[in-house]
């Protein structure tokens, strides 16, 4: 089963148990499908159902964030909420170990010499992390990793 079908199936599960925030997630979830299906005119897959949630999550931790720190601490529950929701359609994050592992094998794959092969190396590892490790974390780690090369 694809991903976008288990998200109806979940949807269909949500409506018979009258779950209303966890409907309202995937109605979102299934809304951001659609509009990806009909602005571009293609079938989804799961890389891109995956995108999809991906930067839906990113949204939701941006929005904690701002709710936070204006003190409407009431949204920023709805948010990890809906977070919670997301994070079920993600596949198991990467350990460190594995994460650094696959770090040290792109950059030998790619024979980087210093961080002028960080875009190289950061285009290995996208479509290996994706939705499984923090980009932005990874980039960090990656351009460390340079750095001693």
């Amino acid at each position: 089963m694809g991903l976008k079908d288990q998200i109806t199936e979940d949807m269909k599960t949500a409506m018979r148990a009258k779950d209303s925030a966890k409907l309202g997630t995937i109605r979102m979830l299934t809304a951001a499908i659609k509009q990806k299906e009909v602005d571009e005119r293609v079938v989804v897959t799961d890389e891109d159902v995956l995108n999809i949630v991906t930067k839906m999550i990113k949204q939701r931790k941006d929005s904690i964030v701002q709710f936070e720190q204006g003190g409407r601490q009431d949204l920023a529950d709805i948010e990890k909420a809906e977070l919670e929701v997301l994070n079920v359609y993600l596949p198991a994050s990467l350990s460190e170990q594995e994460i650094n592992d696959l770090i040290a094998a792109a950059v030998a794959e790619v024979g980087a010499t210093g961080p002028q092969d960080m875009g190289k190396v950061v285009a290995i590892l996208k479509p290996k992390m994706a939705g499984r490790a923090d980009m932005g974390k990874v980039s960090g780690l990656v351009k460390a990793a340079l750095a001693k090369a």
